[in-house]
């Protein structure tokens, strides 16, 4: 691969030399034309010298928001930069994800495989999303949970007979919706009369015969949401 250059933020003395020899001995096609240990300090760096790949420390002066404050501003007035987050913050998911939303081009953490020359050689080729292990895992781990989740939920649509009104009703109850504005719903073809049908019909199903007497639509919704009939994080109202 080709020379590129690197400017390595880090706020953390032993830190920062401990990256600077993971580039010296394991990636010595990167040049590293600066180090910062403070955000005035790279954005100064900065107008003396524009790197290919900024690898960006995340937490900077005890402030775990600064690195994505500086990464969002490098999105966006320095598009064709790389940003490489380096983080020690191994538990906070949140910040990952604030750092992609910024424009971030991966995060690798300071545990596991830490830095690899496959992780920023990748960057430097284009790819997007890239992660080392720690990440790797949870993000595999989440998406079976969501896969999992999803086919249990379309089984339990077809083993208890839920149709898209049915579906409709359900989500509108559990969103406060009376049964008078569920009628009001934009292609909802139904009056009262129908819809307290079509609830009572829905308690005969997703009820066994002796749990059905005094079942309220607050009980049929949480027994919606029992069966994964309804979907919690996605409980969005339809046009009116």
């Amino acid at each position: 691969m080709e020379k590129f250059k690197v400017i390595i933020v880090e706020d953390v003395k032993l830190e920062l030399k401990g990256t600077e020899e993971i580039f010296r001995h394991e990636i010595p096609n990167a040049e590293v034309i600066g180090t910062a240990m403070t955000e005035a300090e790279f954005w100064a760096l900065l107008q003396q010298h524009i790197p290919d790949m900024v690898l960006l420390d995340l937490g900077l002066g005890g402030s775990t928001t600064i690195g994505v404050s500086i990464c969002a501003r490098l999105h966006k007035e320095h598009p064709e930069l790389k940003v490489l987050i380096f983080t020690g913050e191994v538990l906070n998911e949140k910040l990952w994800v604030d750092a992609l939303n910024a424009g971030a081009d991966g995060i690798i953490l300071k545990t596991g495989e830490l830095l690899t020359a496959t992780d920023v050689e990748a960057v430097m080729a284009g790819k997007k999303l890239v992660f080392n292990y720690p990440i790797l895992e949870k993000i595999v781990d989440r998406f079976k949970q969501s896969v999992l989740a999803e086919q249990r939920r379309q089984e339990a649509l077809i083993d208890y007979d839920i149709d898209e009104y049915d579906e409709r009703l359900l989500r509108h109850l559990a969103l406060g919706y009376t049964k008078e504005m569920i009628t009001n719903l934009k292609g909802m073809p139904f009056g009262v009369k129908s819809i307290e049908k079509r609830q009572n019909d829905l308690i005969n199903r997703l009820f066994r015969s002796d749990e059905r007497t005094g079942v309220n639509a607050c009980r049929l919704v949480t027994r919606a949401f029992e069966l994964r009939i309804l979907d919690i994080d996605n409980l969005e109202p339809d046009d009116e």
